[in-house]
């Protein structure tokens, strides 16, 4: 009889294999790979994530002929979603006396663990089962956990399960809701997460587009080595306010003031995130961080924790970065006579904010794993390192008017030297009864500026302030609404479809598009993992809310979206009137074509070389839409008269 031990991935299974065991043979059942212990009789196999997939039985595949009521209702059923893996796990169950699940420790990795378990005990009913959890995949951390085996969590695998079902159901019935009232060839997706946050980058956007701007009027004087500013209202006070200015100021009042400014929070997820979208997709940089955690660098990236649990040595990390690249800031950490963490307001017990867990140096690892991988590092050392102290100053000076003025000069750049330089606006050392030369004077008419657009850092934020959706599904929602076409760029733009979307739905659905009922069965999925609800309980629960949705609106409600969705497509107007819309030939050349075609052929040609990205910017003189192509700009017909110019020149 065997041992088998049970991994997420293959790297994380070769991983593990690599430091329990000593002889260690890599076989191949088919495609798929498992790692083997003649010494131990133990198989480590690493999953594709889920084996096991829910979905809805074969007859309500017909979106046409489903009555969206039967779908709310429907049973699910599970299918084999990796099929090879199946197998394999098949054979090892049969000779395995312990089975020890090893997969992340989190609701997601609790149910693919014990999907897995499913399967082994369909083949062998009496195999021990035991549980191992861990926070980072070094050497110290798996001997550790090992050796001291737990029971498998199924309150965490069960509010994973309510998750899937719920989210399956929403997007299920939403999705075909919308498309087949749209009439689109194209899905329209929707969700209870997706559609709440789509909702809040279109409102922004609506707020810039509704944005009226305000005059205001600034009148700036100038002294030596600083300025001081004042706004006004209207144009006369500002005009009087700058006759009134005077050759020299006299400075009324000065003060300062010692502030010490505390050091940021250690990375739990939504902070990790927020941080790494500044330079990265949020879904791109979860990728690299759950690599680079498989590889042993980082400890597990999903995590709620922004405090460091006492058990965890931070000295001794620090210490282990004295001959890194990170020594001289690991320098200014040890340098203190006392070292206390910083933590910020979340504090659990599953896993400890991310930290560093090995040594990299930059050859080991490609451009962006190093990028993500400084981004730990050095939040890490500024959470332990000593505070930043700034000196701010601030005065009153009269010109014949009053100004207020103040600056702030770092004067110990503490955890700002490792992670973030100071942005200092100085002002200089003055006095009482100081008189200053203004060496001029200015009056500028400025406006109001509208908010600005929802960047990928700050939405993630705005999720978890408004409990839509989780640490480990926020950058897979934003990466859903990039490749449904709903948002583009970063900051975030809506799509026209986008706009068609949130609009249709808050005038017949509302509900769908709040964050409050999303909200309100994430809370419960909490009390799921707590014991308080039942998986089923929720799920009848979301059931009723789905219902009374589709009770509240038919696809007739809906058939503005049909406009919408054609309206996202239209890029020109045709010389016969009718619109222009991307087209490609069957040879796959792409081009603008009449709609009325075959009656009107009118065509304008595009590039054919680079990635076609159609923008919500239109060409001031002919009204096109802008398209990027190859990170270019292009009017489409702008584009067209420059090549037909070079064109005819040559002919």
């Amino acid at each position: 009889m065997s041992w088998l031990i049970v991994a997420e991935k293959d790297l994380a299974a070769k991983r593990l294999a690599e430091i329990l065991f000593k002889d260690l043979k890599v076989l191949r059942d088919g495609k798929a790979k498992f790692y083997y212990s003649q010494s131990k009789k133990a198989y480590v196999i690493g999953l594709k994530g889920h084996i096991l997939e829910l979905d809805f039985p074969d007859e309500f595949r017909d979106w046409r002929n489903t009555p969206l009521e039967k779908l709310v209702k429907a049973d699910f059923v599970k299918k084999v979603k990796e099929i090879e893996i199946y197998n394999t796990l098949k054979k090892l169950a049969l000779e395995a006396e312990r089975v020890t699940i090893a997969t992340d420790y989190d609701r997601e990795g609790e149910l693919i663990g014990l999907e897995a378990l499913e399967i082994v005990k369909k083949f062998n009913k009496n195999v021990k089962i035991d549980r191992v959890k861990f926070s980072a995949i070094t050497r110290d951390e798996i001997l550790k956990v090992f050796s001291n085996p737990t029971e498998i969590n199924y309150k965490l695998a069960e509010a994973a399960v309510a998750r899937q079902k719920i989210d399956l159901l929403w997007g299920a019935v939403l999705t075909r809701l919308l498309s087949l009232s749209a009439e689109s060839k194209e899905v329209l997706s929707a969700g209870r997460v997706q559609t709440p946050t789509l909702r809040l980058i279109v409102e922004r956007e609506n707020e810039i587009k509704n944005f009226k701007p305000e005059k205001y009027y600034e009148v700036a004087v100038f002294f030596e080595n600083f300025s001081a500013k004042q706004n006004f209202k209207s144009k006369d006070e500002a005009e009087n306010a700058i006759i009134k200015i005077e050759e020299f100021g006299t400075v009324k009042k000065f003060e300062k003031r010692i502030f010490e400014e505390d050091r940021p929070i250690p990375f739990n997820t939504t902070e990790f995130l927020s941080e790494a979208a500044k330079f990265m997709l949020p879904d791109k940089a979860m990728e690299i961080a759950e690599s680079l955690y498989i590889q042993g660098y980082i400890s597990y990236p999903r995590t709620d924790n922004t405090v460091y649990p006492e058990s965890l040595d931070l000295i001794s990390i620090v210490r282990s970065f004295a001959k890194s690249e990170f020594s001289r800031e690991a320098e200014i950490v040890l340098s203190q006579e006392k070292i206390v963490p910083s933590r910020g307001k979340k504090e659990t017990k599953d896993h400890p904010p991310i930290y560093p867990t090995s040594v990299a140096s930059r050859r080991e690892l490609d451009k962006d794993e190093w990028l993500i991988y400084e981004l730990v590092v050095r939040r890490f050392l500024a959470t332990l390192a000593p505070k930043a102290v700034w000196e701010v100053r601030r005065a009153e000076i009269d010109c014949g008017i009053s100004f207020s003025v103040s600056g702030k000069k770092i004067v110990e750049r503490g955890w700002r030297e490792i992670y973030k330089k100071e942005d200092q606006e100085d002002l200089p050392e003055l006095y009482v009864g100081q008189k200053l030369k203004v060496l001029k004077k200015e009056l500028k008419e400025k406006e109001t500026k509208p908010p600005p657009r929802y960047s990928a850092s700050s939405i993630v934020k705005l999720m978890e302030k408004l409990n839509l959706g989780t640490k480990s599904t926020r950058h897979e929602i934003i990466k859903k609404l990039i490749s449904r076409k709903y948002i583009k760029g970063n900051p975030f733009r809506p799509t026209e479809i986008a706009f068609s979307v949130v609009e249709v739905l808050k005038k017949f659905a509302e509900k769908i598009t709040l964050p409050d009922m999303t909200a309100e069965l994430e809370k419960e999925m909490d009390d799921i993992e707590k014991g308080l609800k039942s998986e089923k309980e929720v799920v009848e629960r979301s059931r009723t809310m789905l219902e009374s949705v589709l009770k509240s609106v038919e696809v007739k409600d809906l058939k503005e979206l049909k406009i919408g969705a054609f309206k996202s497509k239209v890029l020109g107007k045709c010389m016969c009137g009718k619109d222009l819309v991307l087209k490609y030939s069957k040879s796959g050349k792409r081009f603008l074509g009449c709609i009325n075609y075959p009656e009107c052929s009118y065509s304008i040609p595009l590039p054919q070389i680079g990635k076609l990205t159609v923008t919500s910017n239109e060409c001031k003189e002919h009204g096109f839409k802008i398209l990027k192509v190859g990170g270019k700009k292009i009017c489409p017909y702008c584009n067209y008269l420059k090549w037909r110019e070079k064109y005819v020149r040559k002919s």
